[in-house]
Parts: structure tokens; sequence; C-alpha cells
């Protein structure tokens, strides 16, 4: 079969490359794709919001599949495009239409699902501009910390912990009144802070039947020891030590299965994956988010530790028949050091050549925000620029071949943070 991927990050290059493995992909495709891609899959000159492009694409290459790596086509409906357009409606696709995608498209969507159903999390209140003065007398009898939600997609930079009241409601008048995140803020989310460990659990389904991946923890801020601004991710773990077995179970039993109930309640006919970001509270689990992908670059330690066909896991997805399909999961652990660009997650330059990737070893080593320029020189072309994977029997190998990889590879301005996964490695002791 013929597939084709959108996106162009560090998720989209390791779906990529497991995918190129396989028997099944007779052509492989990304749109747009990076430089990483590109060694496995023909690159696709157009962006994923770009649904006419898309359309003719799929008709030329004669494509099968389509797997949607971001959120933001599938909060626009890039589903809903291929179920009504009779030219492309047998065209299959892992990603939920734009009911579904609401998921993560609306954290007051969301928050009402997880209460309408039963899901533990964080107890919240919604407020839209002419509930300003009752939403800033709702922040002044709540505990501190307290969480700003913005309701719509923004970035992953929509999210507000304030420790003082002050700085609440001035969070609170930058999103409703002052338009801060746009559209994104027209309602706004306010919900208690929880205290725990945060992981994320992703699951797969095909709209009756599911699978679980393996977990992860990601490192979501700039500056080592979790401090500073935060990103889309500095890097990741993959099993993740303080979620063992009966909190998984737990997990199965409080989020994924009364989740899955609650789309079909919906109607909501919900085909691909759902990241669900959870805080574990002595034991017990608390959703913190759901997403409607997976996550990047949690993916970059996933991928690696499924050791099944991925082609054939996509397949299976699209046709409805996930539960004839056997999946095996590697015991082993698995670190992710994201390489960035000087000045992220704000301002920073592109451009800059990179050196040193021919010298990694032992590693996988995935593109995220990279490009060629005109003398065919891989370069520097988004704020996260590599994201690259050790994988070994104990967390100390992993993190050691992980981190090792990320100091070789070498352009202008550079950083990483050196402690992902020393946390864990303290965990255990």
């Amino acid at each position: 079969m013929n597939i084709l991927i959108l996106g162009s990050g560090g998720r989209e290059h390791a779906f990529a490359w497991k995918i190129s493995q396989s028997l099944l992909c007779d052509q492989l495709y990304v749109a747009p794709g990076n430089a990483g891609t590109a060694s496995v899959a023909t690159n696709l000159p157009f962006s994923y919001n770009d649904f006419a492009s898309l359309k003719a694409a799929v008709i030329e290459h004669k494509v099968d599949l389509v797997i949607v790596g971001p959120e933001e086509p599938l909060v626009n409906g890039v589903v809903d495009f291929f179920e009504t357009d009779p030219e492309i409606s047998h065209i299959k696709l892992i990603g939920p239409n734009k009911a579904g995608a609401q998921l993560e498209g609306s954290k007051d969507f969301s928050k009402n699902f997880m209460q309408k159903y039963g899901i533990p999390t964080a107890a919240s209140r919604t407020f839209e501009a002419e509930q300003y003065e009752e939403g800033l007398e709702y922040i002044e009898k709540h505990s501190l910390p307290v969480v700003l939600k913005a309701d719509g997609l923004a970035a992953g930079k929509g999210v507000i912990i304030a420790e003082k009241h002050e700085d609440a409601n001035t969070a609170l008048k930058e999103m409703l009144l002052d338009g801060k995140f746009g559209g994104a803020g027209n309602k706004v989310v306010i919900e208690q802070f929880l205290k725990g460990i945060e992981l994320s659990v992703f699951v797969l389904t095909d709209g009756d039947h599911y699978k679980i991946l393996p977990e992860a923890k990601d490192y979501k801020r700039i500056g080592e020891n979790d401090t500073g601004l935060n990103t889309g991710g500095m890097g990741a773990v993959s099993p993740v030590v303080f979620a063992d077995e009966n909190f998984l179970k737990k997990v199965e039993e409080k989020v994924v299965k009364p989740t899955l109930a609650g789309l079909k309640s919906e109607g909501i006919k919900y085909v691909g994956f759902i990241f669900i970001g959870l805080m574990n509270i002595k034991g017990e689990p608390y959703v913190i988010e759901y997403n409607v992908r997976m996550g990047d670059p949690e993916t970059e330690v996933v991928i690696p530790r499924i050791q099944s066909d991925f082609a054939m896991l996509m397949a299976a997805t699209a046709k409805g028949t996930l539960n004839d399909y056997e999946m095996a999961i590697s015991p082993q652990v698995a670190v992710t050091t994201v390489v960035v660009s000087g000045g992220y997650p704000g301002d920073y330059e592109k451009g800059k050549v990179i050196t040193g990737s021919q010298k990694v070893e032992d590693v996988f080593l995935y593109h995220a925000g990279t490009t060629f320029n005109g003398n065919t020189e891989v370069v520097t072309n988004g704020g996260r620029v590599m994201a690259l994977t050790g994988v070994a029997n104990s967390l100390e190998n992993a993190v050691h071949k992980s981190q090792r990889a990320a100091h070789a590879v070498q352009f202008e301005g550079k950083y990483f943070r050196h402690d992902i996964g020393m946390d864990l490695i303290r965990y255990n002791d």
C-alpha cells in the first residue's frame, strides 16, 4: 500500500523510519517532511493544512492510507474533508474527525467530557469574556497555585500556572480581554493544581478495539531541573519507573475504558491515537489533558520499543481489525534528548549548518526542524532540531547513549538539557 504521513517533526520522522521497514509499504510520502524523512520517504512540498494540495497528492500518488501527525489538521477537519469528498472518501485516515478532535481542540469540551463520564481530573470552571468579573471572584477564592488554560489550540503556550492571585488575574485579563492567544482564549478554563508525577499513556483505537502503547515521561521546561519556559519537549523516557503494572491497570479501568465508552456514547467514531496526559498522585491517575495524536518527543521513545510491524498496526487500525493484531513491545529502556536552536522557545535563527550527525553511532537520530540548503547541506529549520534516542537494557546506559549523541551533533547556538532521565535514575534509588 502507498502511505502518506502529514507533518514535519521528529514524530513524523520516527513514523516514517519505522514504516519504511515494512513489506506492506510500497511507496511512502511525507508532507512536508524534513531532511530526515527525505532519507526514507519522498517529501511532498505542501503544508499539512493545505487540504486542496493534499487531495491532489493522494490522487496523483494513489495513496491508500494517510497518517495525520499534528493536531492542527485534525481540529481543522481533515478527516471530515476526506469523508465528504466522493473522489477521496475511500482513502483511510489515522486520526479522529472534527468532533473527536475536540478532545484536544477545546479544553472546555474535554473537561465537560471527563466530568460527564466520571474520568478523574482536576476540579474546574470555564469562563468567557462576559464572565470576566465572575472569573476574578473565582480566582480570589481559589487555592494556590491555580491553573489557567486557553480553551483552544495555542501551540503549547496556553497554560499558565499562577503562584499568586495577582498573576492569575493578569493572565485571565490577557486571555479573555486582550486576546493574547487569539480565538484560542475566547474561553478560559480555571482549574485546581494537581501535585504529583506526570507521565503520558498512549492509546490506539479503531473505534471499537484498542491497544495501549508504551507509556512515556517527557520534559517540557527549557532549563535543567525543570526550570524556565515551557517548550514543545526537551526529551523523553520510556518505560516510566513509577508507572508499574498496578498503576497502568488503574489507568486502563478508570481512564481508557470510560474515555472510549464516552466517545461512543457521544456518537463519535474515533479512529487514531489518544494521548492521555496524566498525573500520578499517590498511585492514583488523574487526567491533565487529552491530545488527539502521538506526542513529540514521546514518539521518539515509544516507536523504538514497538518491535512489531508498524505499517501493519496502522492498516489494522484503519480497517477496524485492531483486535487481531499482536503487538510486541521491547522491555528495553529508550531515552531521547532534543537538541534545539539557541534562543528557543523564544526567537531563534534558522539556516545553521549541522555537522557531526554522521559520527553518531548506536542511537536513533530523528530529524525535527531540519531542511536542506542550496548546497544540499542539512541546516536548522526550527526550534527543536533533532531528537537523539538511546536504547539500552538499563536507564543509565540509555541516558549515556542519548547524551553522547547530543554532544556529537554540532551547529551554531546548539543547546540541550543534560539531565534528561536523571530524576528517574534517582527515583530508582
